[in-house]
């Protein structure tokens, strides 16, 4: 276990970068930051130069790579570290310098378990690029396909160990001074950012993860998941694949090569919509660098790492609250938070629904092309406090993505909105999934299953209730009585006694 004196070091270290590039000014002006916790930012930003501009991103790059997954994750937590924050958070690229070919060579040969040879006919040994985790080279396997290979850094894994290290422990010191950083949960936060990371540095759980999500989107041909090498693909080692497309970030290409995107941009909403919503299971890192256009304005998705995943009541809850505030319908979301546990039973209903007004409202009166998904939900954090709303790590994921498709969208399409495309889509899933025809489905698998089950329970009956004429039951076995220490001789009497009823009743039973 490591020393609270080392954790005490990091955390000074990582404070003392925070300090210098301005992190720590929003917490520390924060009301709601308890006064032991401001003491300890003042301290680390002592005698540090401090920019007039707080830049988050370029501190949290500068800490490391483990550093820098935690100020993606941090970046869907705006309630925690604000809005200002998390907007610039979303900057991180996770963009590292290459480690030479003789570096990571190594790693595949040992991940594998053969000759790079054996595997490749070709490899690049110049990466496409580069990150905190892994990066990735473009080889040809034996047989001739073209494949992208990702390869975990060598010492990530133990980086990372370091660090969740030191922030579950960072966080169990603050949660107990209560208060508003007890409401956020940061051990919750902590615990979430641990599952993403042992799912992001075991490339296989990727791998399997990008293998369920095409399963999922087989109805979606215009959403392209690359197939999984499973033969060159280990815990380190990742193959996949190549997409050959145009990333979505590159408008001036797109339109160069005649795509449609305004027909992209619908694409990407439609597909997200079937994850989240049809399918319960999204990506959830689907910014433009993970985006590639692909011919007849089809779109792939590649990197992993990081999915979402949601059951399927709380998918129906979101539809409800989704269409809900497209169509004005407030006391029907509010009456869903309180279904959902979102918001404890001893707040009003009446009065959540007017606070959903007052944010959703405003942006009914708005033209489509200024209405924002991004909008409402900042809106929604805003009143979160008021009403003592328990983060959900789930769905703060989902609105992450949800803002970041839309950000995707509009650049592709500045008259495009989410509200407007995912409409059609909410109404027709809630009257499949609620409607009379999905209720008569429903009691139908029920009955189903209970017609299944009606074999072993009359089994159960007759075991337990045989029919006349038959033998009865044997008598259990009496229970050795417990006898103190030192009684040696009552354990034999005991016993004895309890051999001989269960012998005289097993006779009697045969004489009958």
């Amino acid at each position: 276990m490591t020393h609270p004196v080392v954790h005490t070091w990091r955390l000074l270290k990582w404070g003392r970068t925070l300090a210098r590039h301005g992190a720590l000014q929003g917490l520390e002006r924060d009301p709601n930051t308890p006064a032991k916790l401001r003491r300890l930012l003042r301290l680390a930003r002592v005698g540090a130069r401090v920019p007039a501009q707080p830049r988050y991103a370029d501190a949290f790059e500068a800490i490391g790579p483990a550093a820098v997954k935690f100020g993606q994750t941090l970046a869907t937590r705006p309630d925690i570290v604000g809005d200002e924050a998390a907007l610039d958070l979303f900057r991180l690229q996770d963009a590292l310098p290459a480690l030479p070919f003789d570096v990571v060579r190594p790693q595949i040969e040992a991940s594998l378990g053969r000759p790079i040879e054996t595997l490749f006919a070709s490899i690049d040994e110049t990466p496409v690029g580069a990150a905190s985790i892994a990066q990735v080279h473009r080889a040809v396997t034996i047989d001739g396909r073209t494949v992208a290979v990702k390869v975990q850094r060598p010492g990530v894994e133990e980086d990372f160990a370091r660090a969740i290290d030191t922030y579950e422990w960072a966080a169990a010191q603050v949660e107990p001074m209560g208060g508003e950083i007890a409401r956020l949960q940061p051990r919750l936060v902590i615990a979430t950012f641990k599952r993403w990371t042992a799912r992001e540095l075991d490339f296989r759980r990727e791998a399997a993860s990008a293998s369920e999500l095409a399963e999922g989107m087989a109805s979606e041909p215009n959403f392209h998941v690359p197939a999984i090498d499973w033969a060159r693909t280990s815990g380190k080692v990742l193959t996949l694949e190549w997409i050959d497309g145009i990333k979505l970030s590159n408008h001036a290409a797109l339109r160069d090569a005649g795509y449609d995107l305004p027909q992209l941009a619908e694409t990407l909403i439609h597909a997200f919509l079937r994850q989240a919503i049809a399918e319960g299971f999204f990506h959830a890192d689907l910014h433009q660098g993970n985006l590639f256009a692909l011919p007849g304005n089809r779109i792939a998705a590649i990197d992993f790492g990081i999915m979402g995943r949601i059951d399927r009541r709380a998918r129906i809850w979101l539809a409800e609250i989704l269409y809900g505030l497209i169509t004005g319908n407030y006391r029907r979301v509010a009456e869903i938070h309180f279904e959902a546990g979102y918001v404890p039973p001893h707040h009003n209903v009446a009065e959540f629904a007017t606070a959903l007004r007052a944010v959703g409202e405003p942006m009914r009166g708005l033209p489509v092309k200024e209405m924002s998904i991004g909008m409402m939900l900042d809106g929604l954090f805003s009143i979160t406090r008021d009403f003592d709303m328990v983060t959900q790590p789930h769905l703060l994921l989902l609105q992450k993505t949800m803002v970041m498709v839309e950000g995707v969208a509009t650049a592709l399409d500045p008259d495009i909105n989410l509200w407007d495309t995912a409409g059609p889509f909410v109404e027709e899933w809630i009257r499949t999934e609620l409607g009379p025809e999905a209720a008569i489905a429903d009691r139908i698998v029920a009955d189903v299953k209970t017609l299944y089950r009606l074999p072993e329970l009359v089994r159960r009956i007759e075991a337990r209730f045989p029919p006349p004429g038959g033998a009865p039951p044997a008598p259990p076995l009496r229970e050795i009585e417990v006898v103190r220490i030192g009684g040696g001789w009552r354990y034999v009497a005991v016993a004895l006694a309890s051999a001989a009823a269960s012998v005289a009743a097993t006779m009697a039973i045969m004489a009958s």
